[in-house]
Order: C-alpha cells, then structure tokens, then sequence
C-alpha cells in the first residue's frame, strides 16, 4: 500500500470516528510514524510504505479514532515555538495559554514561579525567552514534575520543580506568580471532548464547584510570596474574568486587568503588587 493510500484510508476511519480536524491529524501521524517533518509527507505519498511502518500508523489511527488526543499519540505537543514532551500526566498545552506567556514577557522580571507547571510549558518559554531569569515550577503530582524536569533538561532551560500543594512548600519572594490553575466548573465537565475529559488528569481541569477555588487560595496567599511591585497573572475560563479580577482587587492587587486571547475570549487576568 502507498503512504496516499494508507493516508486517504485514515482519514476516512477518522472522520467516521467524528474526530475534528481528521484530515490533519492522519497526516501528522503518518508522519510520526514514518520519522519524518510532516511538510515532508507530500514527498513520500507515492512511496509505498515502509515494512513495519503501517502496522505503528494503523495503531496509532486506532488509538485516535479512540479519541485518544493526537499529542497523546505522538508525546509531544508544540508550545511558544518549542515541543514539548507531554503525557496523560500532565494538561495538554493549549495556544490560549500563550496568552500568558506574551503577557509575562511584558514586564520586568529576573524571578519567577509557576503554580501548578504541569508539562512546565509556561515557565520553561519563560526561562527560554529570559535566560538571565531564575524560574521555580511547583506542581502537586510527582508524575508530572517528571516531565517538566525532562522538558527542561531537552530544552537547556536551567528551573527547579518543587512538589507543592500551592504554596504549601515555597519559600520566598518573586518578581512574578504565573499560574494555569484548574478553572472548569464541576457542571462542565459532562460537555468536555472525549479527548480533554477521558484522557487529561482531571486534577488539572477543574477544582469542582464553581470553579474559582485555585484563584481563591492563589490570589489569597500571593502576596505574602511577591516582590513590591510583582505580579500576579493566570489563566482564566472564557466567562470567569470579572470574578478573578475581583479576587484580585480584594487581596490588594493594583493596575488589575483582563486580557483577551487570539479569539477574544477573556483568558489572562493580571495585577501589581502595590509597593
């Protein structure tokens, strides 16, 4: 069989399986599975397939079909320009969380910690992009800080990883608090995608209730862990900006915003420390 054929056959299998965007995904895991750049698949399509190489393409069709999500399949998803290792272990890096990377860049920091790191996605670009920055991730789940470790270690960005319930086992003060905590109300979950609510760690979705418990306890302690003038900025559900930023307000944060993503959607809310 040629690799267009195999790859024509898989979109279809994808497509009866109603997974979005099937077209795309059989292409990337043809690609994943033939070891190469994806904008090199058209070159190959004639080809026939390698020995060995349809079974792992078929596998990983089947697993997708699943609903299994793609960087699931693959182990690794791209984040501000630079891949990351990922797993059922950690929440799977989103483009709306670029947001909060662009808005972090934006001020002055030389410290900086990330509550509840995951992947370490968001304080690894970070570090990357401010080489001369010092960076802590801080994650309840051990499995998880694996991975960001390795992140780190694959991408030559020097970060610790402390586990943490919050602040629990922090020390110090920042220049900037950065967090993705889980925002997604008990009540939503039923109307997740297969793919975020069987296979992502349903500790980094949501909190239960209504959702605000993270930012409750993040913005509560915050200051006590910020600079004078630090910042405070995390991710946010589309419609729970204005409850955030009135978090914010309460614990004392000045210059309080929010601020949409690519789509418009309200995504990060942000505040100084006063002082």
């Amino acid at each position: 069989m040629s690799a267009g054929l195999a790859l024509r056959v898989a979109t279809a299998q994808l497509q009866a399986a109603g997974v979005e965007g099937a077209a795309r995904d059989a292409r990337l895991l043809l690609a994943h599975a033939l070891g190469i750049a994806p904008d090199r698949l058209t070159l190959v399509l004639q080809d026939p397939l390698p020995p060995g190489v349809g079974p792992v393409f078929e596998a990983a069709i089947a697993r997708r079909a699943a609903r299994e999500p793609l960087s699931h399949i693959t182990g690794k998803r791209l984040f501000w320009g630079r891949e990351f290792t990922v797993s059922d272990a950690v929440l799977d890096p989103r483009p709306e969380t670029e947001t909060l990377v662009e808005q972090a860049l934006g001020v002055d920091f030389a410290t900086v910690i990330d509550l509840g790191t995951g992947s370490g996605c968001i304080v690894l670009s970070l570090l990357a992009d401010r080489p001369m920055a010092r960076g802590r991730g801080v994650d309840l789940s051990e499995p998880a800080l694996k991975i960001a470790k390795a992140n780190a270690a694959a991408l030559g960005v020097s970060a610790e990883f402390v586990l943490s319930d919050w602040f629990g086992a922090v020390e110090g003060r920042f220049d900037l608090i950065v967090s993705n905590p889980p925002y997604i109300r008990a009540d939503e979950m039923a109307a997740l995608s297969p793919e975020v609510r069987n296979h992502e760690p349903h500790l980094a979705l949501t909190p239960g209730g209504d959702g605000l418990a993270a930012y409750r306890t993040i913005c509560g302690k915050s200051p006590a862990y910020l600079a004078p003038g630090g910042w405070l900025m995390v991710e946010t559900g589309w419609h729970q900006g204005p409850a955030v930023a009135a978090l914010f307000s309460q614990a004392g944060f000045a210059d309080v915003r929010i601020v949409p993503d690519l789509g418009g959607q309200d995504r990060v809310v942000r505040g100084r420390l006063a002082g």
